[in-house]
């Protein structure tokens, strides 16, 4: 693995990819939001549009596109290229998708930026979108494993089918992490997020979306504009959040404390410096890596340790060196014991909400963060910021994103 330093990733070169654009939809609730009759490609469409819009190129020039999702049919391949060409892409722009469970728009835009880095494309769209309100189940759906799998010694393969709030419970019981620890953590996301919805932080990142609802018993549909994050709670404490109860049976993970069932999308446009600069335009950002890695399947949450650390080497840097973290609140028990292990100052993590607040429609999520670091670098004035988060199976991604 080659090594860099922290004063060479911040030198600028023209094979550099830079963030022309990063977008959101808001992120609405699940089977009763302003998304539940939206199909995906209905609330991607106009966040692939506004990524183009903002970055200040046609879609033309648009060379590859990849949208991470998680839960749609078909990998979201044949509705999602319907989309593309829908929002205005031409044929020429070419689609595909990518499933790394809760990172993927994240591994999209890895995966673009390394298409650039590699000199096969110069310009791309990195994004996810989710309807967990049309794919996703509560019920628990069979899987249909091999007797192989099933009955394996080794003890981490049938984990890897393990309930997420399984994993969530194993990290509370196995790192010490109580019930008040993890209710005054999500207290906190939610009032650092209500802050940021009532001061327009938001403002920046979000597309509006126009939608279809339909009304029970009624035929009409109606068109309706979404345009605000639906997950944020005012006035939520720990001591409301402790009223709840459990969903696993003296566990200590709550509808309260974990990330919500969501709807959304997002859109980041990327491309070579070189190819941006020979056409005047500004970029808000670089793309300086990405590192993955992998843990136990049943205490997959505490991923973004060993990535952010792998990402730390492989850049050069430390804590002290970056100026806010986005990292996914799949659960306020990982949560706490990510932040505990990497020393991190909680105060610069998730600065207006994370997912436990905002929600966390799975494929889009990694995009989403994107957006929403970009943005707040900005508003502080600060220049370096990581991305991060576990997904399922046992694995943590981060990359570190540069403001221009």
């Amino acid at each position: 693995m080659l090594r860099k330093t922290a004063g060479e990733i911040l030198k600028k070169s023209p094979n550099d990819v830079v963030v022309l654009s990063a977008v959101r939809s808001p992120i609405a609730r699940a089977f009763k939001g302003g998304f539940k009759d939206a199909y995906p490609e209905e609330i991607l469409m106009p966040v692939m549009q506004a990524a183009v819009r903002r970055a200040n190129i046609d879609p033309g020039q648009v060379n590859d596109a990849m949208i991470g999702n998680v839960l749609a049919e078909l990998g979201f391949a044949k509705t999602g290229r319907m989309a593309l060409n829908a929002a205005g892409f031409p044929n020429s722009t070419t689609f595909h998708t990518v499933n790394r469970q809760c990172s993927s728009s994240l591994q999209a835009i890895t995966h673009i930026s390394h298409s650039i880095l590699a000199g096969q494309i110069d310009v791309g769209l990195g994004g996810g979108v989710e309807s967990m309100s049309r794919n996703y189940s509560t019920r628990g759906i069979p899987v249909d494993v091999s007797p192989t799998v099933k009955e394996s010694p080794i003890k981490d393969a049938p984990d890897c089918l393990m309930p997420m709030l399984q994993t969530s419970e194993n990290v509370a019981s196995r790192y010490g992490i109580g019930r008040r620890e993890q209710d005054e953590f999500a207290a906190e996301s939610q009032r650092r997020a209500t802050e940021a919805q009532r001061s327009g932080r938001f403002a920046n990142e979000i597309i509006p979306i126009p939608v279809r609802s339909i009304s029970a018993g009624i035929d009409e549909e109606t068109v309706m504009i979404v345009e605000r994050d639906e997950g944020v709670r005012t006035n939520v404490t720990a001591e409301k959040l402790a009223t709840l109860s459990p969903v696993l049976e003296n566990g200590f993970s709550t509808a309260g404390n974990s990330s919500q069932i969501s709807d959304g999308a997002s859109s980041t446009i990327l491309a070579r410096r070189s190819w941006a600069d020979a056409r005047g335009l500004e970029p808000i950002a670089r793309f300086a890596g990405t590192q993955v890695a992998g843990c136990a399947p049943d205490e997959m949450g505490i991923g973004p340790i060993f990535a952010i650390q792998n990402l730390y080497k492989y850049l050069g840097i430390e804590n002290k060196d970056i100026d806010i973290v986005e990292m996914n609140e799949a659960f306020a028990s990982q949560s706490i014991y990510c932040i505990r292990e990497l020393g991190l100052d909680m105060s610069k993590v998730n600065p207006n909400g994370g997912a436990i607040a905002l929600g966390h429609p799975v494929g889009a999520t990694g995009a989403r963060q994107v957006a929403t670091l970009l943005s707040e670098l900005r508003r502080q004035d600060k220049e370096m910021g990581i991305v991060s988060m576990c997904a399922s199976t046992g694995m943590g991604v981060a990359s570190l994103f540069i403001r221009e």
